[in-house]
């Protein structure tokens, strides 16, 4: 099924700059001593050791190794990430959900796809712009979308920040210019409740939404009312991509299902083939068969 808007995402390799070595290259004088220069450079010269025997010091091409975890500590990311090098394999449907393991990195892509639509990287819509801790990657900057056709309105909801978010409309509380006139009360009620409650506001147009995760604020009640919400979005031409651990929100009715895997990237799954839908299915069935396993 053809998606109203956003039809798929293309990444594109980053680019080294070419450096020109021998313009760059300095002749260094042969009576130097090697501590007058920073550590970075240590490596690179040779050194002395107690015997008066020369040693070649650590190659410095060599990536650092945590020895402890077994990874390179200069890692590319997120560019490495398996998930960003398949992106393409991602064609987005009036619903799309994603899911898969915490660290295959469902939650960098899905935050990249959604600033590079125009998004705050903290939530919100394309008018919505603040920032309250930046930690959002490059990785928008090297993903280019391809529409059908662009949205009017849409909204970016990320639960990680969804406190930082409501906080930054109730301070905008200027009688005829500011946010909080034209939002519901975001602090008092609870997480849940004041998530459903910026719902039933804001999701309700014909627009693209993208969702990191909403489950977190919810309750199986309070994801059936979103799942409502969506559905008489949807009647009206709307787009949802949803980034997911939740069973309920996998098994949304003919929504794309792919899974993301920190080996093999992203892929086209259904909610019968999900790994979790498998893992839920079990612990449902004999839930103390899965608690014996921890033990």
């Amino acid at each position: 099924m053809e998606a109203p808007f956003l039809d798929s995402v293309i990444f594109t390799e980053p680019v080294e700059p070419d450096i020109d070595t021998e313009s760059t290259t300095t002749e260094i004088e042969p009576d130097f001593d090697a501590s007058d220069f920073p550590a970075w450079y240590q490596d690179k010269v040779t050194t002395e050791d107690d015997s008066g025997d020369v040693a070649e010091a650590a190659n410095p091409t060599e990536p650092d190794v945590d020895e402890e975890n077994g990874h390179q500590t200069d890692s590319n990311y997120p560019f490495d990430l398996a998930v960003v090098q398949t992106v393409d394999r991602l064609k987005f449907e009036p619903v799309t959900v994603i899911a898969g393991d915490n660290g295959s990195g469902k939650s960098t892509l899905i935050e990249a796809i959604a600033v590079a639509a125009g998004f705050n990287a903290e939530g919100g819509s394309r008018n919505l712009m603040f920032s309250t801790y930046d930690t959002h990657s490059s990785l928008a900057d090297h993903l280019s979308l391809r529409w059908n056709h662009q949205p009017r309105w849409g909204w970016f909801l990320r639960a990680e920040t969804f406190y930082g978010m409501a906080t930054h409309i109730s301070r905008d509380d200027h009688p005829a210019e500011g946010l909080a006139a034209i939002f519901p009360d975001l602090h008092n009620q609870s997480h849940g409740e004041t998530f459903l409650a910026l719902a039933r506001s804001r999701f309700t147009g014909k627009g693209l939404y993208i969702f990191d995760e909403p489950e977190a604020a919810l309750s199986i009640q309070g994801q059936l009312q979103l799942a409502a919400i969506m559905h008489e979005s949807l009647d009206k031409g709307s787009q949802f991509i949803v980034s997911t651990h939740s069973p309920f929100l996998m098994g949304f009715p003919r929504a794309a299902v792919y899974e993301t895997d920190a080996d093999m990237g992203i892929g086209r799954s259904s909610f019968d083939e999900l790994a979790s839908t498998a893992l839920w299915r079990r612990f449902l069935a004999d839930p103390d068969s899965v608690y014996d396993d921890l033990r």
